[in-house]
């Protein structure tokens, strides 16, 4: 914890993070209004006093929706990187411990899925399950899960022979034993460092996927959502795309230098490489 407080970055990353999901959690109490309730008087209205963020062609304030959107982004994030982290880890885990044809079998599908960019697995997968919230953060989950299966595929080939394993297979344990108790825990650091920085892609993608119709639908107040509908008003009302588009910049640039920092932190190799 010491060197990831000397991270300025990490501590940057983690000022940022901790004032989003503050703004986030606390969005009914800090948004100056409803998130959907119209004003068609105040139709693309540019920021003002009483509208900071301007108004959006249906009158309504962007700045309530776009601090409402920081609730919808995190949530999709943090489903999305669960869904990739839970599944990725199952199948390293399996992949890695028993090798031959177990190991060949799942690595030829992670080989397989990893052949297509994530945006086009998540945009695949989400066709074919439907557009909504639920099956967008599937999509995005499942569209990031090879990369997990592989990064613990690498870290439990790198611990299943170490001492502790070999005496817990002596001592009789059971595969399940070994591998949720004396394995899991110590190959757990380079997948939190993963889902930290994943929780960026997944934002993104998520986004990218509502701005394409795939996700969230009006009038949820969905950052990739709100981008696409002040798309066809850039010129005469700028705010309604950009302020959205700030939002999640600033967002995902605080789970980078996080993740940066953390992993920093709990690589030992890379701290030996830099000094």
């Amino acid at each position: 914890m010491s060197s990831l407080r000397r991270s300025r970055g990490a501590v940057v990353g983690a000022a940022i993070l901790g004032a989003v999901i503050a703004i986030s959690v606390t969005a009914p109490l800090i948004a100056p209004d409803d998130p959907v309730r119209m004003e068609t008087g105040r139709r693309l209205e540019p920021p003002t006093v009483r509208h900071p963020f301007g108004t959006d062609l249906l009158g309504r304030d962007v700045l309530s929706r776009v601090i409402h959107g920081g609730r919808i982004s995190l949530r999709l994030g943090l489903i999305s990187v669960t869904i990739a982290a839970l599944t990725g880890t199952a199948l390293g885990l399996s992949s890695g411990y028993y090798g031959g044809w177990v190991d060949l079998s799942l690595m030829r599908i992670v080989d397989v899925l990893l052949a297509f960019p994530s945006i086009l697995l998540a945009l695949i997968i989400v066709y074919v399950l439907g557009p909504g919230m639920g099956n967008l953060m599937v999509a995005v989950g499942l569209s990031a899960m090879p990369s997990y299966a592989r990064v613990m595929r690498g870290a439990v080939l790198s611990t299943r022979s170490a001492t502790f394993v070999e005496a817990a297979r002596a001592l009789g344990a059971l595969d399940r034993t070994i591998l949720l108790r004396h394995i899991l825990p110590n190959v757990l650091s380079p997948i939190l460092v993963l889902s930290t920085l994943g929780m960026a892609s997944a934002i993104l993608a998520a986004a990218g996927l509502s701005f394409l119709g795939f996700g969230a639908a009006p009038p949820t107040p969905e950052w990739g959502v709100m981008i696409n509908e002040g798309r066809p008003y850039l010129v005469q009302a700028w705010w309604m795309s950009t302020f959205p588009g700030l939002a999640m910049m600033v967002t995902v640039l605080g789970f980078n230098l996080f993740g940066d920092g953390l992993r920093d932190a709990i690589d030992p190799n890379l701290q030996t490489t830099r000094e």
